[in-house]
Parts: C-alpha cells; structure tokens; sequence
C-alpha cells in the first residue's frame, strides 16, 4: 500500500515574522507544542531541533496539523522557505518522531476551580480561533489575589502586532463575562 505523499503549504500569518505551514496529516492529536529555543526542543522533539538549525528560524510552534515558523530576520525568504519545507518533508517521510507530549494531567493537578474553567474557556475558545492565523493560546495559571491571567502567546500570536488587540478586546474581555474579578490578562512569550 503507497502512502500518501507529504503536501506542505505555506501560509502568511498576521505576524510579519511568522510563516504557517500546514500540511495533510496530522501531527498532534491536540493542543500544540511551542519551541523558541534549540534547547527546549531538545529530547522533546526532533523536528524542531532541525528546524532550530536554520538560520534565522527563532521559534517554532508545532500545531494539530500546521508548524509556525517565526524568523529573526526576513532575509533571503525563498530560499528560507525551500529549506524549511524540504526539513518537514523529510523530517515526516522518515517516520520519525515529531514531537514528545507533555503531561497536561499534571500541569493541571492543583488547579482551582476559577482556574480549571478559564483553562477550558480557553481552549474550546479562543485557541481554535487563533489556530487559524497559526497562533496558540495557552493558559498558564491564575493569580486569584491580584486577579491576574498569564497565558502563553505561541506561533504566530507571540509578537504578533494584533495579539494585544487580541488579549485586551477578546480574551479579557470574554474571561471577565465570566469572571468580573479578573484585573489584567498578561502574555507570556
């Protein structure tokens, strides 16, 4: 039986840095998996490692079935994008693994019920909204004394000149319909 072969297209994201590649199969049974470093994606995943490799790739987000790409810098792109397509397309054609999953049951044991609810705002919200633009939200935790939300900005919403028309108009707004105690949301990139 052939398999089917690897179709990558790239797609422009409202973050100027950032370039969104999605592909025809699935990379991630959910959630996404952010890189901004080589170092992070060391013994986590090797296709990010490869990609951390190419100059000047300055982040990588690994999504259900698209990989982000943010850049340092915007110089020779044609040739950036031949080498980052030809990465993931034999990166996936060999079988190897693409990302190690974290634990999310235990990142989420100790949360309280405030927190356990705006996580799931969240992600049945907001992060299939920015998916779309190759982004992720994550939640990283509630500060219930000062009423403060910390959320992850991945892909294409970290330095995305939008994201904090993103978090102010969107998401705080929606998190305070639900919860008035809330004072800020805070990006954490």
């Amino acid at each position: 039986m052939a398999t089917v072969p690897v179709e990558i297209n790239l797609e422009f994201t409202p973050n100027p840095n950032t370039l969104k590649y999605t592909l025809n199969r699935r990379l991630l049974v959910t959630g996404a998996e952010n890189f901004k470093t080589r170092d992070e994606a060391e013994g986590h995943s090797p296709l990010a490692v490869k990609l951390h490799d190419l100059d000047p790739v300055s982040g990588i987000m690994i999504g259900p079935s698209f990989i982000t790409v943010t850049l340092s810098s915007q110089g020779n792109l044609r040739e950036l994008n031949r080498q980052i397509m030809n990465v993931i397309k034999e990166h996936l054609e060999s079988g190897e693994t693409i990302v190690t999953p974290r634990d999310p049951e235990a990142m989420q044991a100790n949360e309280t019920a405030a927190a356990q609810r705006i996580r799931e705002i969240i992600d049945t919200e907001v992060r299939p909204a920015v998916a779309m633009d190759g982004g992720d939200i994550t939640f990283e935790s509630y500060d219930e004394n000062d009423g403060t939300v910390y959320l992850y900005m991945m892909g294409a919403c970290s330095g995305c000149p939008s994201s904090q028309m993103t978090l102010k108009d969107g998401i705080e707004t929606r998190l305070r319909q639900e919860f008035p105690e809330i004072s800020d949301v805070v990006p954490i990139n």
